[in-house]
């Protein structure tokens, strides 16, 4: 009876339940202890949620299977204990892996696409995209309004300014990364057990 007394515990029932057993059969994987709250999903087929994952209210996250007659196969990965805050806007049409323990702020977005604009006889959303694949690693934080972009390959327990745009590259472990377009500015130093300004 304590249940009914209190409308807020009810209320957290009934969001568990839904999720474990209504949101879970439309995901390709959706792992145990993950919340999910007012997000939209365009092809939740093609994502994969591993355990205790958080999505916050107002995300958009859609694989696209189809654009201007091609079709794709998209794979959304989002590792054990990833969280996303509010209003992510993240679009893939090949790959977004997200690795375990990465934590993503407000208003971020991450794509893997490319409009090309070369051909001017023909308006940009209408030439087919392109696509590179985008990986962020373990223990990453990615910090409010950052942009993502096709290509980004970042490594362990990296950190994105916010405001920054990350362009196609490779980004080592420890990095620290800002500015747009983002450089790396600090480095994690093995041998001297600190960070240091790259030079």
């Amino acid at each position: 009876m304590k249940v009914f007394k209190n409308p807020y515990i009810l209320l957290r029932k009934i969001i568990k339940i839904y999720n474990l057993f209504f949101l879970s059969l439309f995901f390709k994987k959706y792992g145990k202890g993950t919340r999910i709250e007012k997000a939209y999903f365009l092809t939740p087929e093609s994502i994969e949620l591993g355990k205790g994952v958080l999505i916050c209210q107002g995300a958009r996250i859609e694989g696209v299977s189809n654009y201007e007659e091609t079709e794709f196969n998209p794979l959304i990965k989002l590792e054990d204990n990833v969280s996303i805050q509010q209003n992510i806007h993240l679009t893939c049409a090949n790959s977004i892996i997200i690795k375990k323990n990465t934590a993503i702020a407000a208003n971020v977005t991450i794509t893997d696409i490319i409009h090309p604009y070369e051909d001017i006889s023909i308006p940009i959303e209408k030439q087919p995209i392109i696509y590179k694949k985008v990986e962020i690693g373990e223990e990453c934080k990615i910090y409010n309004n950052a942009v993502i972009l096709p290509g980004v390959i970042l490594g362990k327990h990296c950190v994105v300014a916010a405001n920054s745009v990350v362009r196609e590259g490779l980004y080592p472990d420890y990095s620290i990364l800002a500015g747009s377009p983002a450089v790396i500015i600090k480095k994690y130093d093995i041998k001297l057990k600190k960070w240091r300004k790259n030079e």
